[in-house]
């Protein structure tokens, strides 16, 4: 007979069974958590409706005949986008937007996005919406700690380049490691009608990746992501995935917001077997934070060995100490 009871601490921390990744998909709202005084030089995070104003672009829009209001940036670089006339406008707004988001620095000190990527292991997956680069610079500087889950860039991200011969993804730079071809930055932006992941090599190898991390996942949590209308495509090919949640009744979803729980539950509702799932507004009261590197042995303690969890605080330090496992 099964005894409830607590589950230890030096149990969670010898815990290793669980081999199945805890997926993370990331939206703007995690970078805001992440950085809400801006980036190491305190410039702004810019989110589509404050975007044209944080990267400067009313200026532009403006000499060339396009009227405010400019918060639905999407739909207005859509409208340029299709129009054979505006190319040299469409590739000045797309090296303007490049330009300051690759300009941005995380501060040195721990942020959110190092306690993230320390809290998971090798096995996981973080999936970001995000261009800015702050993900990957937090994977680099502390992989030495405890390796770093693998990262998946959905709308394209200033941080990596791709090798199209080699087709293997690299941190930013000139040139192919391998082969010293010159490599290719994958694109920021997409007209709202035609978000077709599948015209872009290095973006469409990440979204099938994501599908079969959505599939393997142990845990899926949700952090700062709307799933705006202008992502519907994206939802479609996670749903599709995911797959139906009567068949998902084991997994549990986490979502990390601070939007209403019934807006949020009816957003994320494909995603939502029964009543599997936890709405947190802070990242760290979440299951990744609360048992750091065991969320996923965690999860399974309450959920299938009904044993009460203590939690285990994340260190607010730099590094989390002894990382190996």
């Amino acid at each position: 007979m099964m005894t409830i009871g607590t589950w230890p601490e030096a149990d969670e921390i010898n815990s290793l069974q669980m081999k199945r990744p805890h997926l993370v998909i990331l939206g703007a709202g995690a970078s805001l958590a992440a950085l809400p005084n801006g980036d190491r030089n305190g410039r702004e995070l810019p989110v589509m409706k404050t975007l044209t104003d944080i990267v400067g672009l009313g200026a532009l829009l403006n000499d060339s005949g396009i009227a405010e209001p400019y918060d639905d940036f999407e739909a207005i670089y859509s409208d340029i986008a299709i129009d054979p006339k505006q190319r040299q406008l469409k590739e000045e707004i797309e090296s303007r937007v490049y330009t300051y988001f690759v300009s941005l620095e995380l501060p040195d000190k721990p942020t959110l996005y190092d306690h993230l990527i320390l809290s998971l292991r090798p096995k996981d997956v973080v999936a970001t919406f995000n261009w800015d680069p702050f993900l990957c610079i937090a994977a680099s500087r502390n992989y030495a700690f405890g390796g770093a889950p693998t990262l998946l860039f959905l709308h394209g991200n200033v941080a990596f380049a791709y090798c199209p011969a080699c087709r293997t993804a690299f941190p930013l730079q000139d040139y192919c490691r391998k082969c010293s071809r010159k490599l290719v930055t994958s694109p920021l932006l997409y007209p709202v009608k035609q978000k077709d992941y599948q015209n872009d090599e290095a973006i469409a190898a990440h979204w099938r990746t994501l599908e079969r991390a959505l599939k393997d996942a142990w845990a899926l949590t949700i952090f700062g992501y709307g799933a705006p209308y202008t992502d519907v495509e994206a939802v479609r090919l996670m749903k599709s995935a995911w797959g139906d949640t009567a068949h998902r009744e084991l997994e549990q979803t986490e979502i990390i917001d601070v939007r209403d729980e019934n807006d949020l539950t009816n957003t994320w509702e494909p995603f939502i077997h029964s009543h599997h799932y936890d709405i947190r507004d802070s990242f760290y009261d979440s299951y990744i934070a609360k048992h750091p590197r065991r969320s996923g042995e965690a999860l399974w303690a309450q959920l299938m060995d009904i044993q009460y969890l203590d939690s285990r605080d994340l260190q607010r330090t730099y590094p989390l100490g002894n990382l190996e496992n």
